[in-house]
Order: C-alpha cells, then structure tokens, then sequence
C-alpha cells in the first residue's frame, strides 16, 4: 500500500491533469500574501498612532511593553481598502492594501503610501533580478517570456520584460557618470568591438570602444563602453577626454591592438605612457602580407620570436626574423619593422608580466563572450542597448574577471630601454 503511494506520487504527470496542482505551493502563497497584507497593516497602524477599530487618543500597546503608552494624538484616517497585484518568486497574487488619509501641519491631506508596497511597483526586486538574468544569459524577451510563464503562471509578458530591462538603464547611466578618481588605475587595455544594432529601422554594425582598467591589485575592471560612432582618432580621442574629466588618472602602460587612429590618440593624452602593441594583431598583420603557402612558417618563426625566454633571445629572434623574411617576403618584415619598440614593451616589464602585457586578449574575451550571450539576439535594438548589454552582464555577475598574471610585481619600474631594433 504504502510503496503504491510513493509510486504514484513520485509517477505522477508533471503537465497534465492534476499536474499543474502543487497544495504546497498554494499554502506558501496564501501564507505570503497574508503576511504582506500584516506587513502594510502594521506601518499604516505606526502611521497613524493606532490600530485599526482604536479610537483616537485610545493608550497604544507597543510589543514587548509592560503596559500601556501615553496617548497619542491621531494623524489621519483610514478609508477602505484597494487591490494590489503583485508579482514575486512565489508567483502572481492579489494583496488587499489598507488605504488613508494623513494630516499635514497647514491642515491640509494626503494619501499614505506604503513603503512595503511602493507605487506603482509590480513586481519584487528578486522577480526583477531573475528576468534581468535570464536576458542577459543570452535570450531575448519573447523566450525569457516563455521560459518564466510556467513558474509566473503567465504574469510575465514581453512588454513585463521589457519594462524591467528599461530599470537597469538608470544604473547604467549613474555607471557611466561615475566619478573615476578613486579607482588606482595604472594599466589600460583599449579595442573596440564590432555588433549588429537598429538604426532607424536597418540592421548596422557598430563599433563599441571599451576600455579595460588594471588596479595596482591586479584587478581588472571595466572603465566604460560607448558607441562613437566608429574607431577613428577622434572618436578615441572624445572617449579619452571623458574618462581624464572623470578623474582616471594617467596609466604607466597602455596595451593596444595596433589601429592608426587609437594610437595616435593615446599618444596625444598621455605622451609619457609606454604602449605596447598587441603581438597577437601583429601576427594576423604578417600573415595578411604574405601567401597562404608561408603561413605556418611565419607563425613558427614569430612564436619563436615573441614568446622567447628573455629579452635577449627576443631581440636575437627578431634580427633572424627580419634578415630571413627581408629576402623571402619583403612585406612581412616592413610588417613587423612597422610596429617598432612597442611590438616589445613588455620586455621592459618584469618577466611575471609577459603573459598579460604581450596581448589585449583580456579585453578580446570579454568580447567573445559578449557576442556568445547575444548570439540569440542576432541584432540590437539600439547602440545604447549594446553598450548597456556589455556593461550589465559584468554588473550582473554573469561575466566576471580575475586578476592579471604577475600582478605581484605591478610596482616594479620598468627598465629604462627597449631590446636594441638594429637588423
């Protein structure tokens, strides 16, 4: 008898019939809504100086006292009730809330408002933390809608979606006027990235400039991401100049990925900042001036070259690679001849450092998976929309980054010369 009961219970269709029916559920529910319901009932009793059927003037029993309170004189009175709907993590509900009238000093009225229940809210934080999550794990409002209308029974529309994505736009914008003096920046990493957004009724391709800070902790933290309408000198430029009037103070490197125009930028706002070339760009850079058939042999060599032990093998590869690749494919080695000391910065730095000062590939995954998460999408609504994407799936948690390698020796000042660039 008793294992027919388990079987049955444990059997039992999960969407069909009687199914959808959970008495646990419903019991949790009606609980929930009674003690909201208690809740504002209890603040609208504080407000007033007295509980629901007390006269005015009536002692008042305060919990835990030994008796009775002096009088205290009413401030208002109540007036019915109205229906709330609200949603939460326990699903939709109707919440019964007192309503009343509070005197002001002038001897005029106004409406009490609940601050359990504020205006106009709808939903709880939490419901509104778990739709902003699902969006930003990589769906869009129509699947986050289907995804969450079992457990919401309905309640949540795309329009619902929507409207809660809408909140997170005033802390992007709080984000983005942040004041940056307090933040001990003394590494950049710069790149932009290209999406797929709306613009007047057409699906464009943007750039997104993002700029990676690195702490004197090692930590990474992401300083802003705007639309700038493209990637030029004096796109760079505006976004440079914004973060200096935020307060970001001058970096000790600047790691970039080799474009003319964030260049030159970088170079005219702070001129005393080293700049390291991005290696991995270069070496797509090479391979662009030369024949499919060299590929895998102009790799070999500049992976020789790049990720040797020390600066002297470095610049002992280099002097090889620029003498061989002068007679093989000129262009190769005008290539690599091009990007100068600052292809090597990172021999300046101490040795722990190679690893995160040679590459942007630090920002480079954020933008991988940046694309991942809005993959389902396949286009933006708007430029803004992009940007403020990119910037909630690290404010969310669902993007998160680690310290650099070699962080430990941030403090060190790096050597006074670069490896000797004579062929």
């Amino acid at each position: 008898m008793e294992k027919n009961s388990r079987e049955t219970a444990t059997n039992s269709p999960l969407f069909l019939g009687e199914g959808w029916f959970d008495p646990i559920e419903i019991g949790i529910r009606e609980r929930i809504r009674g003690f909201i319901e208690e809740l504002a009932e209890e603040e609208l009793n504080d407000a007033l100086g007295r509980t629901r059927y007390q006269r005015p003037g009536s002692p008042v029993l305060t919990p835990g006292s030994a008796g009775p309170e002096a009088a205290r004189t009413a401030t208002g009175y109540r007036h019915g009730r109205r229906e709330r709907q609200l949603l939460g993590s326990f699903g939709p509900m109707t919440i019964s809330v007192p309503r009343a009238r509070l005197d002001n000093a002038d001897g005029t009225t106004r409406e009490w408002r609940s601050r359990v229940l504020p205006r106009y809210a709808r939903m709880t934080k939490q419901v509104e933390a778990l739709i902003a999550g699902a969006y930003l794990s990589g769906t869009n409002t129509r699947r986050v809608r289907r995804a969450l209308g079992a457990l919401f029974k309905g309640a949540v529309s795309k329009d619902t979606v929507s409207r809660t994505w809408r909140k997170v736009q005033t802390d992007w914008e709080a984000w983005s006027r942040r004041s940056l003096a307090e933040e001990d920046v003394v590494r950049l990493i710069l790149d932009g990235t290209v999406v797929r957004v709306r613009l007047d009724r057409k699906a464009t391709s943007i750039s997104l400039l993002v700029v990676l800070g690195i702490r004197r902790d090692g930590q990474k933290v992401l300083l802003t991401v705007r639309n700038m309408g493209g990637e030029s000198e004096a796109a760079w430029r505006s976004l440079l100049d914004d973060l200096i009037s935020r307060g970001l103070p001058a970096p000790d490197l600047a790691i970039i990925d080799g474009a003319p125009g964030l260049e030159k930028a970088v170079g005219l706002v702070w001129p005393d900042a080293l700049v390291q070339r991005c290696t991995v760009h270069k070496h797509r850079n090479l391979l662009a001036h030369a024949p499919d058939r060299l590929h895998d042999e102009i790799s070999a060599d500049y992976n020789d070259m790049i990720y040797a032990e020390t600066s002297k093998e470095i610049e002992t590869r280099r002097k090889a690679f620029i003498r061989k690749w002068r007679l093989k494919c000129r262009a190769v080695a005008d290539s690599l001849e091009e990007a100068g000391d600052r292809l090597f910065t990172f021999t300046r730095l101490p040795e722990s450092q190679w690893k995160s000062a040679r590459t942007t590939n630090a920002i480079e995954r954020l933008h991988e998976e940046f694309k991942r998460r809005i993959k389902t999408q396949t286009v933006l609504p708007s430029a803004e929309t992009a940007a403020m994407l990119f910037w909630a799936l690290l404010a969310s948690g669902q993007i998160t980054m680690r310290k650099i390698d070699g962080w430990q020796t941030l403090a060190e000042q790096p050597a006074l010369q670069c490896i000797d660039l004579a062929a």
